[in-house]
C-alpha cells in the first residue's frame, strides 16, 4: 500500500516509485476518497469499464487517493478491480491524523484538496494527456461518464470539462442559491454545476494547477471544486460541460447537513472576487459555456426537507446577529430582515431582490473586513437557510423546468446588480 507521509510532499518515494513502476498513461481517472466502502466499489468498475469501451487503444489508471478511510474502502476498491492488465490500480493512502494537520474535513473527506494534489502530480508524472476526477459517493455514475469528461479533452482540446447533471429541486441548494448564479454574474460564464466534483482536465490544466501557491491554504482544502472551475475561466482556459444525467449521491437535508460546506464554499467565492476583481469588474452579463452529451429527463430520488427548522435558525440569527449585521447591511435591509423573522413559516419569502443585495453585501464586507471574515462567512449561514427555506416553499408544486427557470431568473437578478456590487467594492476600498 502506498502512503503520503510528509505534509509537504506530493508524492513521496514509494508512491512515486509505484508511479514510475506504470510508466507511462493516456488518461488518470482519481477518485478520492474517505469512508466510502458503501459506494466506491461501484464507481471504479464504472470507471474501468468506461475506460475500457471508450478508450481501448489508449494506457488508462485509475487511481484510489484515500484520505485514512476506517471502514475497508480501500478493501472495496481492490476487490473491485476487474481487469487490473488494461486499467492498473494504483491506491494512494492519507494517514489520518496527517490529514488532521492539514485540513478540516470537507463533506466527510478529510484533505480533499490534498487527495486532488496527489492525483494531479501522479498524472503529471505518467504523462497523461486527459486526467478525470470523481467522487466516491456517486450512485449514478455510469461508464458513459468516462467518454463525456475524458473525450472532450483529447478530441475537442477542451482543458476543463464541468458536470452537467440533473438534481432533485432540493439538491444543489448552495450551487443553485448562490455558485451558479453569483459566479456567472461575476465572470461572463455559465457553468451549471461549479462545484459539481466530477471534472475533466487536459495535461495542460493539471500542470497549472499544481504550479499555483494554494495547497496548504484554505481555498485548496475547502474549496477546490469552486477554485478549479475559477481558475479555468479566468486564466484563459477552454471550458465545456458535459451532461451527465443524475447525479445520485448519498444527499442531504440542506437545512440539517449542508452548513459546514456552505461556510466553506461562500469563504472560497468571496476570497476569489478579490483574486479575480479585475476580471468581474470587466465583465458584462454571461454565455452558456458549451455542453456535450444528449440531454434526457431522468427520475431523482425525493429529499425530505425540514422548513419550520431552517425559519427557525434564521429568526434566531435576525435576534442574537442583528448587531453584527447593521455593520454590513443598509438600515432599510436590517428592518426587512427583522419583518421577514416575524412571519409564520408557511408565509415566508425572502424574494430574490432582497437575497442578492444581502449576498452582494456580504462579499463586500469580506472585501473590506468589517469583522472577522470566518465569523462573516458563518453568520451567512442562517440567511442562507432562510433562501432555501425559502426557496422549497416556492417550488414545491413546480416541475423540473419551472423550477430551472427560477434559478435562471436569481442569476439574471445577480447579473442586474452588477454596477451596485462595483460601486459597493469600490467603496469598501476607499
Amino acid at each position: 500500500m502506498l502512503r503520503l507521509m510528509g505534509r509537504d510532499e506530493v508524492l513521496p518515494a514509494d508512491a512515486a516509485a509505484a508511479v514510475a513502476g506504470v510508466g507511462a498513461a493516456d488518461v488518470v481517472v482519481g477518485i478520492p476518497s474517505y469512508n466510502n466502502s458503501r459506494t466506491i466499489g461501484h464507481v471504479v468498475r464504472a470507471a474501468q469499464a468506461g475506460l475500457a469501451k471508450y478508450f481501448p487503444g489508449l494506457r488508462c489508471v485509475v487511481l484510489n487517493s484515500d484520505g485514512g478511510s476506517r471502514d475497508g474502502t480501500q478493501d472495496v476498491v481492490r476487490q473491485a478491480a476487474f481487469d487490473d492488465r488494461e486499467s492498473p490500480l494504483l491506491l494512494l493512502s492519507h494517514p489520518l491524523t496527517a490529514v488532521h494537520r492539514l485540513t478540516v474535513p470537507y463533506q466527510g473527506i478529510p484533505g480533499k484538496g490534498s487527495a486532488f494534489r496527489c492525483i494531479f502530480r501522479a498524472a503529471e508524472l505518467l504523462g497523461a494527456r486527459a486526467c478525470a476526477v470523481v467522487d466516491s459517493d456517486l450512485r449514478s455514475i455510469t461508464p458513459e461518464w468516462m467518454q463525456l469528461l475524458i473525450e472532450p479533452v483529447l478530441t475537442h482540446r477542451f482543458d476543463f470539462v464541468a458536470p452537467y447533471y440533473l438534481r432533485h429541486k432540493y439538491d444543489g441548494t448552495i450551487t443553485n442559491s448562490i455558485v451558479y448564479p453569483l459566479t456567472s454574474a461575476l465572470y461572463g460564464v455559465r457553468v451549471r454545476q461549479p462545484i459539481g466534483g466530477d471534472f475533466g482536465l487536459s495535461g495542460r490544466m493539471v500542470s497549472h494547477y499544481l504550479t499555483r501557491p494554494v495547497w496548504h491554504t484554505d481555498v485548496a482544502r475547502y474549496g477546490i471544486d469552486i477554485w478549479m472551475t475559477t481558475t479555468a475561466i479566468c486564466e484563459g482556459f477552454k471550458v465545456c460541460q458535459s451532461f451527465l444525467g443524475a447525479k445520485i449521491h448519498d444527499a442531504k437535508d440542506p437545512g440539517a447537513d449542508l452548513g459546514a460546506m456552505m461556510v466553506q464554499v461562500v469563504g472560497t467565492v468571496f476570497a476569489l472576487m478579490e483574486t479575480y476583481a479585475g476580471r468581474w469588474r470587466e465583465s458584462n452579463g454571461s454565455c452558456e459555456a458549451p455542453v456535450y452529451g444528449f440531454r434526457f429527463d431522468v427520475g431523482l430520488e425525493p429529499i425530505a426537507v425540514d422548513v419550520e427548522r431552517m425559519v427557525g435558525r434564521f429568526r434566531q440569527a435576525v435576534t442574537e446577529l442583528g448587531g453584527l449585521w447593521d455593520g454590513v447591511f443598509t438600515a432599510e435591509d436590517m428592518e426587512r430582515l427583522r419583518a421577514l423573522a416575524a412571519v409564520a413559516p408557511r408565509r415566508f419569502h425572502l424574494d430574490d431582490d432582497l437575497w442578492v443585495t444581502l449576498v452582494l453585501d456580504l462579499a463586500c464586507a469580506y472585501h473590506r473586513r468589517v469583522m472577522d471574515r470566518d465569523h462573516l462567512v458563518r453568520s451567512a449561514l442562517a440567511l442562507y437557510l432562510g433562501r432555501v427555506a425559502s426557496f422549497v416553499q416556492e417550488v414545491g408544486e413546480s416541475t423540473a423546468p419551472e423550477v430551472d427557470a427560477s434559478i435562471e431568473r436569481l442569476r439574471s437578478a445577480f447579473e442586474a446588480r452588477k454596477g451596485y456590487l462595483v460601486r459597493r467594492w469600490e467603496e469598501a476600498g476607499r
